[in-house]
């Protein structure tokens, strides 16, 4: 066993704390990695407050990047000190999805249990009671033991919080354009929501060669790092949604070819289909809580030839996905250092969930 301080959930909607637990050696098909950079990302806020439903304890974080220090039984193709960013998409390599290249849609994966390939956990409390890892991986913490197939090599060079926030917003914002909603070159974007998924989706257009990619924010300084990393023009919304459709169609022609939400609110949901033209698509990127419903308009949809299309992870298949992206990052088309704004300790977690919740800041990263 190994004392690791890591961030723990007791109880949805109650502040977490940072307690020393203690960690197990890697079992079969295991590896135990020490942590550099975990992002603090908004699907960790959704189970903070209680709005995602998740076992309790759980060690918190799925964002997270460091280097391998220990191996278990089995694992041939992972060695001791390689730098690797975690995949909180663990998969199965055995089911359907799997085995058709859809390892994004795998629905057998251990990320599911928030528990290990045996369904056994690798933390444990001062009681020796057992505490779950955040899909299996449980990055804000000094260390983990994950499933060999979650820990990804990296290229030489990767700063350790480029290679975390490559294992979730960069390749679910930048898959989400060039994986599942495939933009053309020349084609017109709108990216509702400038976080670190939506600015994603904007170096994933420019990538693209998309003609005109618009970024929108309520926040004015988001447009300008959006801007920065591709973005053609920025447009700052209101409160009144009818407006924002205004304006965005008049900066695309009549409305953007793809619009990607990537907030998770129901009204930039709303706002994302109703601001389509004829044969548009929205995209929905951003994850919302459980229970929300949203509505549209079915008839101009239908007549329109407008396509809604949910985009998880970006479709990702993470031991092919996240060595591009990264190259692409050190090859400078990729400049996600530009996403991160603040680096904390674990001390810190509380404050930057307040920071998220209030829309404050770009991509905050955890520093163990």
């Amino acid at each position: 066993m190994t004392a690791v301080r890591a961030v723990v959930m007791r109880g949805p909607g109650r502040p977490v704390d940072v307690e020393t637990l203690e960690l197990g050696e890697p079992r079969e098909g295991e590896v135990r990695v020490r942590i550099f950079a975990s992002g603090v990302c908004h699907s960790d806020l959704h189970v903070r407050d209680g709005e995602w439903p998740r076992p309790t304890p759980v060690a918190m974080g799925h964002e997270g990047a460091g280097v391998i220090e220990a191996i278990g039984p089995g694992v041939t193709e992972r060695h001791v000190g390689q730098p690797v960013v975690l995949s909180w998409l663990v998969p199965c390599g055995s089911c359907r999805a799997c085995r058709t290249g859809h390892v994004w849609a795998c629905g057998q994966s251990p990320s599911f249990r928030h528990a290990l390939l045996d369904g056994k956990t690798a933390l444990f409390g001062e009681r020796g009671e057992p505490v779950f890892s955040y899909c299996a991986i449980g990055t804000m913490a000094e260390a983990t033991v994950v499933p060999a197939a979650a820990a990804i090599p990296l290229p030489d060079g990767v700063d350790p919080a480029v290679a975390a926030l490559i294992g979730c917003c960069v390749s679910t914002g930048v898959g989400a354009v060039l994986k599942t909603a495939v933009v053309p070159a020349g084609a017109s974007v709108a990216v509702i929501g400038l976080g670190g998924v939506g600015l994603s989706c904007v170096m994933g257009a420019a990538i693209a060669d998309a003609g005109r990619i618009v970024a929108i924010d309520r926040v004015a300084a988001k447009l300008d790092v959006a801007r920065s990393v591709g973005a053609t023009d920025g447009l700052v919304a209101g409160d009144d949604p009818a407006a924002t459709v205004e304006a965005l169609r008049e900066l695309t022609d009549g409305g953007p070819d793809f619009a990607f939400e990537a907030i998770g609110r129901v009204p930039t949901v709303e706002l994302a289909i109703e601001s389509l033209p004829l044969g548009g698509t929205a995209v929905l990127v951003g994850m919302t809580p459980f229970e929300s419903r949203a509505s549209f308009a079915v008839y101009p949809l239908v007549d329109g030839s407008r396509r809604i299309l949910g985009s998880n992870y970006g479709f990702a298949d993470p031991a092919v996905d996240f060595p591009r992206y990264a190259q692409w990052h050190l090859d400078g088309r990729l400049p996600v250092e530009r996403l991160i704004d603040r680096r904390i300790g674990l001390d810190g977690i509380e404050a930057a969930f307040d920071r998220l919740r209030a829309g404050d800041g770009l991509r905050q990263v955890l520093v163990p």
